[in-house]
């Protein structure tokens, strides 16, 4: 990877883009999180416990136990801490004399502090990918930046120094184990929406932020859902070995085919910085040559190969077709694909079973590694050449200490890095050399090697939590509302009284976590409408704030008994109940006709102004029903049904 030191540049860039954008976001939202009135007070995570400093600082790695020695406390020093990471990010994004060693060790170490107190807002994954790629970069980062007249030669050989590949290899190996791992774990966890290839069906309108291409992209035809689906498994299983292949443009086909399944996952949805740090992942599979890093290399005129390179050009070209050969033959056959030239659309299913995945997991686990391991031999080979060609004694003695600590590191770091990669199949994780367990376990606590998994099973098919609310005038007689989801927001409830009295905070609660009845909002009413009280929601009926399902119509409730009618949607503070009409009415739950009188029975009714409604969250309740994954697969195989997701209507 001598050939790499724009690649190399880009890395840096990114990464430091990346911390830009996590250090300023956290440190807008501390207060809210951390402050002494937020939800998860730092205050309580940094408790001394009579050890020394020293000992303190390597079980709880954070330099936030520095904060009271400048009078600050927890969330005061974390405010500070993310204040310094954003501007000294923003000056290794935009000054190239920044992308130093020291800055990018000050970045790891200030967001690895701000993890330690983070608690579970800092424990998703991109937050882990994001330490173990700040400590790569750290290794990338040069001592020294060189200067720009120096330009390496054709070849890129003789300027790099010996050691510049090594690290950098490692980026390449980091976004193998993520890509690799996140397919397979989807077939793993025996989701039946991922076996069914149906999961895009669902994901589209269950994800979290859906952007409004998400909108677009779930009414598209379901075969092209499923087909969209085995192009996931292709390159997230798949394409990943060819991340070390000797053939270039092999490496530059699964360059952009990674490239493509990041982007459309932006457009369509919103996970953080997440893939915009895989993005920055899969710049270690490109080379100067391929973005033109030589000033001038465009404008040269191109000399004929020599003999050994044209003699070698025809086995790599033959080795490309065979390998597209064999992709495309696996897909087909594996899945089952199928052109029906009538209907023009083309069928999918999966023909192979979980028990027959799990014996090819186990037997390609371990060659994985081998892999791994065989294409780091190769840097370290080519490492040494190029140590070979230094001129002159110091520097030949200098550049072999600066080999020997790199390599040694990027040895360590790959087999710290096998034991995580190794937990999505346990029979080869018991396989291991006990010395990576034990140096594994000595560093585990910095976060340098994770494991990963996107996706593993798609969310939200056991129905979508509401949080239901109960209003009451006299905090003696309760009646229950439902804050609504509409159109990727919430209907705030409202008491009789004005458009701007109210509001309700959409929330989700993991089981066993539900909050205790209690006060949670207090308002004065005046004239206005009335609140909708939806008592329940049958587990067969419509969505409240949808009415049917947009792929499957109306469905049956519990054994085939009709659903539950469509229950009053509570009204919007832009008064969107004035809005007459079939269509609004449809979109938000009403009928045609808006609410009919029986339902308006139900409302709270007015009050004197005098009074004041307390709303409480007495529990949490999950609505939807299961349509049949056969009915919207169509061909594929027969898999249990899960209950399904009703999305937002908006």
């Amino acid at each position: 990877m001598a050939g790499s030191r724009l690649p190399r540049q880009l890395f840096l860039q990114g990464v430091a883009a990346v911390f830009l954008f996590a250090f300023a976001s956290l440190y807008t939202q501390i207060p809210g999180l951390y402050g002494t009135e937020g939800i998860l007070p730092a205050r309580r995570t940094l408790r001394p416990q009579g050890k020394g400093p020293w000992q303190q600082l390597w079980e709880t790695p954070t330099l936030l136990w520095e904060a009271p020695r400048l009078g600050l406390d927890t969330a005061q020093g974390l405010e500070l801490l993310t204040l310094l990471g954003t501007l000294l990010a923003l000056g290794a994004l935009l000054l190239r004399r920044l992308r130093h060693l020291l800055v990018y060790l000050l970045l790891w170490a200030a967001y690895l502090s701000a993890c330690q107190v983070g608690q579970v807002f800092l424990y998703f994954q991109w937050d882990s990918l994001l330490l173990e790629t700040g400590f790569l970069a750290v290794l990338v980062a040069p001592l020294r930046q060189p200067s720009h007249h120096k330009q390496p030669p054709q070849g890129g050989m003789a300027g790099a120094s010996p050691h510049e590949g090594l690290p950098f290899w490692l980026v390449r190996w980091l976004l193998f184990r993520l890509m690799f791992a996140s397919g397979v774990v989807k077939l793993t966890s025996r989701c039946p929406t991922w076996w069914g290839l149906t999961a895009l069906t669902y994901h589209y309108e269950t994800q979290c932020l859906p952007t409004p291409a998400a909108w677009v992209a779930h009414h598209l035809p379901v075969w092209l859902h499923r087909l969209s689906v085995v192009a996931t498994f292709l390159i997230e299983i798949a394409v990943p070995p060819l991340f070390f292949a000797p053939a270039r443009r092999l490496r530059l086909a699964a360059f952009y085919s990674q490239v493509l399944l990041q982007v459309l996952i932006i457009i369509t949805g919103n996970y953080n910085f997440f893939n915009l740090l895989t993005l920055v992942l899969t710049t270690s599979l490109l080379d100067d040559r391929h973005l033109a890093a030589e000033a001038g290399n465009s404008r040269r005129k191109k000399t004929p190969a020599s003999w050994p390179k044209a003699l070698l050009a025809l086995p790599a070209l033959l080795l490309e077709l065979a390998v597209y050969g064999l992709l495309a033959y696996g897909t087909v056959h594996y899945f089952g694909l199928e052109v029906d030239w009538e209907q023009r659309t083309i069928h999918s299913r999966t023909t192979f079973t979980f028990h027959q995945f799990s014996q090819w997991l186990k037997m390609v686990t371990l060659p994985t590694m081998w892999l791994g391991g065989a294409s780091l031999a190769w840097e370290l080979l080519a490492a040494l050449w190029r140590w070979t060609q230094v001129q002159g004694s110091l520097r030949k003695l200098w550049t072999a200490v600066q080999l020997s600590i790199l390599g040694t590191a990027t040895v360590a770091m790959f087999l710290v890095s096998l034991v995580p990669y190794s937990y999505m199949e346990p029979s080869t994780h018991g396989r291991l050399w006990t010395g990576a367990h034990r140096l594994f376990g000595a560093v585990e606590h910095l976060q340098l090697a994770n494991s990963y998994g996107l996706f593993r099973r798609m969310t939200g098919l056991g129905g979508r939590p509401e949080v239901v609310l109960e209003g009451s005038y006299d905090k003696q007689h309760w009646t229950p509302v439902v804050a609504t989801p509409v159109g990727g927001g919430i209907l705030p409830p409202r008491v009789p009284g004005g458009p701007d009295t109210g509001h309700a905070t959409q929330a989700v609660w993991s089981p066993g976590q539900e909050p205790t009845p209690g006060p949670q909002l207090q308002q004065r009413p005046c004239p206005g409408p009335p609140v909708g009280t939806e008592t329940a929601v049958a587990p067969g009926g419509p969505h409240p704030a949808l009415g049917t399902h947009p792929r499957g119509g109306g469905r049956q409730g519990p054994a085939g008994s009709a659903g539950a009618p469509p229950l009053p949607s509570l009204p919007s503070p832009q008064g969107r109940e004035a809005q007459a009409g079939t269509q609004e009415g449809a979109r938000i739950g009403h009928g045609p006709g808006g609410t009919s009188p029986q339902q308006q029975q139900q409302w709270l009714p007015d009050c004197p102004a005098e009074k004041v409604a307390v709303f409480r969250l007495p529990h949490v309740r999950r609505v939807g029903s299961p349509p049949p994954l056969a009915s919207e697969a169509g061909r594929g195989p027969a898999t249990v049904p899960s209950p399904v997701v009703l999305a937002d209507a908006g």
